[in-house]
């Protein structure tokens, strides 16, 4: 169950790094009011949802250690709100950029929430 648990946090990672290198690739072209939601941008949010679920899955059904069920539930809401922005902008062009500033920024969010909430 470990080995499955490393799996799916590698590919978790992988997520982030799509999703929130989509976005810092494009910081001029945001600031100009030319920025995109980029295909890679889409499919790291699907993944970052996907994998994070199965991730507290797998350490819930492994019993690997404890979850705090109110960080996982706060990260889940920040992740469904920048999947949401992603698909509902991820055709127009150039999507509005405040849009893509808080994706970035919830991305961001994300991370320091995975980090330093103990």
């Amino acid at each position: 169950m470990d080995v499955l648990r490393i799996i799916l946090l590698i590919l978790h990672f992988v997520g982030l790094a799509m999703l929130f290198g989509g976005f810092l690739v494009q910081q001029k072209a945001i600031a100009q009011g030319k920025g995109t939601v980029l295909p890679i941008m889409w499919r790291g949010a699907l993944t970052q949802i996907v994998t994070g679920l199965l991730l507290v899955a797998t350490i819930q059904l492994g019993d690997l250690f404890e979850v705090d069920n109110v960080k996982i539930a706060v990260k889940l809401v920040i992740a469904i709100v920048i999947t949401v922005l992603v698909f509902v902008y991820r055709k127009k062009d150039p999507a509005p950029s405040w849009s893509l500033w808080t994706v970035g920024v919830l991305t961001f969010a994300n991370i320091v929430i995975a980090v330093a909430w103990r």
